[in-house]
């Protein structure tokens, strides 16, 4: 079982003979891109030289064209795989299912001519994902310590939805995440009737359309550089303007500001300075929803992503002394 799954020490997650996923690898004809996130897509532009094909989802492969450019993917040979169809190649197929994280985002089911079924779960909420039976299970780690809960969940939203609203009695509000949080913030708060201007730079606008396009509801949006909406924030009238968090130094400096943040697991909010809060909406798996994805999915060996950040080595030993089945963080450190 362990022969057949790995994560190489540039991040590539191995998945029996054929697959490659988050990282390329010289030894897999196929390249999977579970989501478009830089730490999944990398060394994309050598895989598209060198794989036989990369696949990926609809959704992925929009967000790519914008966050990179419509030329960038046709550098090689990239194949849509919708949820639930299956690609054979050789004596293995490889199905591609929903993972509740970002648009587009997707688990990785191989089956090999032995019948094991060997699963990565890429990044993932608990909530939203269909759990999959496996044998080998792969799993992400970003929350898995013990020290990672948040048993207050159901919470966010609605403190969320309140926060915006008090701070726009005063007038913008500027909210900052990371590319498919933003879009996600975008939808609670149109779910919540907030009746305001939406204000969003350039890059924010293109991927707020692509959110819109494959089904999420953000809503009209005004672009940064539109008059009406540069007066809007100059006159700190009430709107929302959503920035990515890389711009949290530039812009908005004091005025209402909120921060969306997966790594708060002690309150729902904090307040960390006058009109600047931090909510603790997150599209990753706590500790204990990690751990309930390997009860679901019952593998006979695990392999915890110890690449990426996030608490692999502790996940390992716990799932091994919970469930009694081995399990290891790979690459070694």
């Amino acid at each position: 079982m362990s022969s057949k799954a790995s994560i190489t020490e540039h991040g590539a997650v191995l998945l029996g003979k054929s697959v490659a996923c988050d990282a390329f690898d010289d030894s897999k004809p196929l390249r999977v891109v579970t989501h478009a996130h830089a730490d999944h897509m990398i060394g994309l532009q050598r895989s598209l030289r060198t794989c036989e094909k990369v696949l990926m989802t609809k959704a992925t492969k929009d967000l790519i064209d914008v966050m990179k450019s419509p030329l960038f993917l046709m550098g090689g040979f990239v194949e849509i795989l919708d949820y639930g169809k299956t690609l054979h190649y050789g004596e293995e197929s490889i199905t591609l299912f929903p993972a509740d994280h970002i648009l587009g985002a997707c688990q990785v089911l191989v089956e090999d001519a032995e019948g094991t079924r060997i699963v990565y779960t890429g990044d993932f909420r608990i909530e939203g994902t269909l759990v999959l039976e496996a044998d080998v299970l792969v799993m992400e780690a970003t929350y898995g310590s013990p020290s990672c809960r948040r048993p207050f969940n159901s919470e966010v939203k609605e403190l969320l939805v309140s926060i915006v609203r008090e701070g726009l009695k005063r007038g913008a509000v500027y909210v900052f995440g990371y590319h498919g949080k933003l879009q996600e913030v975008m939808q609670i708060l149109r779910d919540a009737d907030v009746r305001v201007p939406f204000i969003v730079p350039q890059r924010v606008f293109q991927i707020s359309k692509i959110c819109e396009r494959h089904g999420m509801r953000v809503g009209q949006l005004l672009r940064l550089e539109e008059k009406e909406a540069k007066e809007m924030l100059e006159r700190n009238q009430p709107c929302l303007a959503f920035y990515h968090m890389g711009s949290r130094t530039r812009v908005g400096r004091g005025c209402f500001r909120v921060y969306v943040s997966g790594w708060e697991f002690d309150v729902p909010c904090r307040e960390i300075a006058d009109k600047e809060y931090v909510v603790a909406l997150s599209d990753h798996s706590d500790f204990d929803g990690l751990m309930e994805y390997v009860r679901r999915s019952k593998p006979k060996f695990v392999v915890t992503d110890n690449f990426r950040i996030g608490y692999a080595e502790t996940l390992a030993r716990h799932i091994q002394k919970q469930f009694n089945v081995r399990a290891v963080a790979l690459p070694k450190r």
